[in-house]
């Protein structure tokens, strides 16, 4: 806890610095605006809001639960030509297609997950598992994926996540897919299986569990309050998972994500995202390597204001942290499980 030292990422195959003393330096840099506290149940003016129009001319529906329509502004596209040969093997280009999706949680803009009530969670979960098998059909890589707070690029407060699905598999996927397999190959039982069953009886990492699930801040995190959620059974697809796995995931992340905003008592950002078995057509193939898992990082530090910069040695070295997954793990896992801003009630 107070020599630094490296440790290694087995899902990634590479190190990560571990520098809790750093941890107590004084800090005169960049200090973050908190997130707006007034932002309005409804909007005209806000695309994501039921009834309003967005910059496509298409208006929303006057929706009451989730509500999926495509991206307007698409970074995939299913009819992408090809791109031009290459004349040098320095200089390669691959094609590129896909459809990417917007999904919002809710129809207010001033409600987050933490704060919206079990069976809203799980007809998210639903969604998600309903667009992972539709569009998982003939994508090989469907990301769910959600940008919490303006801090981690979301441009929008209202509720919402994005889903990409690309023809191709992207660099993390990609990378997960051989380090998993690998790891089957040579111990015979599934890398993140392996992982959960550790982590639930060292319990030194562990934030949150229930009967399906556990949370922990994974052993080689790089970010402050990095955490990973993994299921304790065997389960490659989001889709694949049973009513009461869904309705203990529905509780689980909502746990998790109380005491990320009590942590600082302020609504907490991050970026998450689901990885899982390849699909399209990996759905013919063995992928008992792969486990189901979701990932969190969130970019605070120190307070509401303070957060992690990745630069420097980071960007040019390996990634360094500021203090051990097992503190942090230790400060979640004591917050309180009734969200701050509704501690009066």
């Amino acid at each position: 806890a107070e020599h630094q030292h490296a440790r290694y990422n087995p899902l990634r195959d590479d190190w990560v610095l571990v520098s809790a003393h750093r941890v107590k330096r004084p800090w005169q840099g960049q200090l973050e605006k908190p997130p707006p506290e007034d932002v309005p149940r409804w909007d005209p003016n806000n695309p994501l809001c039921p009834g309003a129009t967005r910059a496509n001319g298409e208006v929303n529906p006057q929706y009451e639960g989730t509500f999926v329509f495509p991206n307007d502004f698409p970074a995939l596209q299913p009819d992408a030509p090809e791109p031009d040969d290459s004349d040098h093997p320095l200089f390669r280009a691959a094609p590129a297609r896909g459809v990417c999706k917007v999904m919002c949680f809710h129809p207010w803009s001033d409600l987050t997950l933490p704060l919206m009530s079990l069976p809203e969670i799980r007809a998210v979960i639903d969604a998600w598992a309903e667009l992972a098998t539709e569009l998982g059909a003939s994508y090989p890589w469907v990301q769910i994926f959600e940008n919490k707070g303006a801090m981690m690029g979301c441009s929008n407060p209202h509720p919402h996540c994005q889903v990409w699905a690309s023809s191709f598999l992207p660099n993390e996927a990609r990378l997960e897919d051989q380090t998993q397999r690998q790891h089957l190959s040579q111990h015979g039982v599934p890398m993140l299986l392996e992982y959960a069953e550790q982590e639930a009886r060292r319990k030194e990492r562990l934030v949150v569990e229930n009967a399906d699930w556990l949370v922990v801040v994974p052993y080689w995190a790089t970010w402050p309050y990095q955490t990973l959620l993994l299921p304790r059974r065997h389960v490659c697809r989001l889709q694949d998972l049973s009513d009461s796995e869904r309705d203990n995931l529905a509780s689980i992340m909502q746990r998790l994500l109380i005491k990320y905003d009590n942590l600082f008592e302020v609504s907490f950002p991050y970026s998450m995202g689901w990885h899982g078995a390849p699909t399209g057509p990996y759905l013919e193939e063995d992928c008992r390597h792969w486990q189901l898992h979701a990932h969190y990082y969130p970019p605070l530090l120190r307070s509401a204001t303070v957060r992690k910069f990745m630069v420097g040695y980071e960007m040019l070295a390996q990634v360094q942290r500021d203090l051990t997954p097992e503190q942090a793990a230790e400060r979640l896992r004591s917050l309180p499980e009734v969200h701050y801003k509704k501690r009066a009630e």
